[in-house]
């Protein structure tokens, strides 16, 4: 059974997972999650890959440039998935140490990872996370969906085969 709810990434930070160049996720929360609080609810979801070209240009180490090329670009307004992500494990790392010796896990430069550690209180998520392709979906891009938010419910009609 396909997952309901995705998890908004970097466009270049899914196509690395997806690739398997990058085999956690580290996440603080978007500033809109409910109660201001971000938490790992649930253990398997679809990757949907955010458009923030500039963003991710200065926060990709260098050798992972390329991904900003590679990634898929969909028309204005529609949400292409195309990846699950099952969650092997969660942890919860307190300090900066911990998390900076995931170095070799992912293609975020050191810069970022300290930026997100820090952000708010001290501390990131780890997901350690299996991800395998699906069906390809193309969605429409609902209010909903729109935002600096981690998950996002997708609506019954768009998880519909067409």
């Amino acid at each position: 059974m396909e997952p309901t709810v995705a998890f908004k990434e970097w466009a270049a930070v899914c196509l690395a997972l997806a690739g398997g160049r990058q085999t956690v996720i580290l996440r603080k929360g978007g500033t809109h999650e409910e109660g201001g609080v971000f938490r790992p609810e649930f253990d398997r979801f679809w990757l949907y890959a955010t458009q923030f070209h500039e963003q991710q240009q200065a926060g990709l180490k260098p050798e992972f440039l390329p991904l900003l090329e590679a990634a898929e670009r969909p028309p204005a307004g529609t949400v292409v998935l195309t990846h699950v992500a099952a969650v092997t494990a969660v942890r919860h790392l307190t300090t900066l140490d911990e998390v900076l010796a995931l170095d070799d896990r992912h293609v975020l430069t050191a810069d970022v990872v300290r930026q997100r550690f820090h952000y708010r209180t001290p501390g990131l998520y780890v997901f350690e996370v299996r991800v395998t392709p699906a069906r390809r979906l193309v969605v429409p891009e609902r209010p909903a969906y729109v935002g600096c938010k981690t998950w996002v419910h997708l609506h019954a009609d768009d998880l519909e085969p067409k």
